[in-house]
């Protein structure tokens, strides 16, 4: 049986005047690939953005630094043994993999903060920009593994950097996926058990 969360009296993006028809958010609890979405948003804002990222930025050499204020000096130390042992890009910190650091700090964060907002309350804006973010990381990511993987800051071992980041390369799909198969990703018509 389907709650009704609410109800959207204006017309989704995309429908056409004579066209209009009332739409209801499909409960955040029957969208379950949405819960794994959010997860991996949450993750990433709270985990990865404005620490293991920022840390990146306000440590820009791992061989001479002071502690910053943030991150906390427990995760300094936690990436800088990951880029020791096993992710050489992270340690050498080149220019064009800096860029990347801070595409995520000064979009992906505030991606982040805006798109679980409108995942959780079901806003059908957010699906352009979540194909375009998710297009964005999934290119970057493959970017740095191919560097990872074969270029001048190639790892000594490809599988552990690949596991740590197959997530970054999967959830990206999994939300073109998701938000391009449908104009309408979360909500139904009025009167629809169907989704």
């Amino acid at each position: 049986m389907k709650v009704s969360c609410s109800v959207s009296a204006s017309p989704q993006p995309g429908s056409s005047s004579s066209g209009r028809s009332s739409r209801v958010v499909v409960p955040l609890s029957e969208r379950r690939i949405d819960l794994a979405i959010l997860g991996f948003f949450w993750f990433n804002v709270l985990f990865v953005s404005y620490s293991i990222s920022l840390e990146q930025l306000v440590v820009p050499n791992p061989e001479s630094f002071e502690y910053p204020l943030w991150p906390p000096r427990f995760l300094i130390d936690l990436v800088h043994w990951w880029g020791r042992t096993f992710d050489p890009v992270l340690w050498a910190r080149p220019m064009w993999y800096r860029m990347t650091i801070w595409l995520d700090v000064l979009a992906f964060g505030p991606f982040y903060v805006v798109a679980i907002y409108a995942f959780t309350k079901g806003r059908e804006w957010i699906r352009i920009p979540s194909i375009v973010y998710a297009s964005v990381l999934f290119t970057n990511v493959f970017i740095i593994l191919g560097e990872e993987l074969a270029g001048p800051h190639a790892a000594e071992s490809f599988l552990p950097i690949f596991l740590a980041n197959a997530p970054w390369l999967l959830i990206p799909i999994l939300i073109v996926f998701r938000m391009g198969r449908s104009e309408h990703p979360f909500t139904s018509p009025v009167g629809s058990d169907a989704r």
